[in-house]
């Protein structure tokens, strides 16, 4: 996987990389990551994926990692790994 770059956000990382013929956008917040991937030829340049990620996807990425956040904290409270 080749890192191409980072785009700057106030809450999240979030790093693009090329691979296999796809561009995955990696978002991360703490210890949870989202990974997303689109085919190169579904856009003309990076410039193009960066509009992609607006403010309404971003705000959608960060409900997803509060879900995601309480779903693990509430398995390991199930299986005793909490206390």
């Amino acid at each position: 996987m080749r890192y191409i770059k980072d785009i700057p956000h106030q809450d999240l990382k979030i790093g693009v990389y090329r691979w296999n013929n796809k561009y995955i956008i990696k978002i991360e917040l703490g210890l949870l990551e989202q990974t997303y991937k689109i085919e190169e030829y579904e856009i003309q340049d990076i410039a193009e994926l960066e509009g992609c990620l607006d403010e309404a996807f971003l705000n959608s990425v960060l409900v997803k990692f509060t879900e995601m956040q309480r779903d693990f904290q509430e398995t390991l409270h199930r299986n005793n790994v909490l206390f």
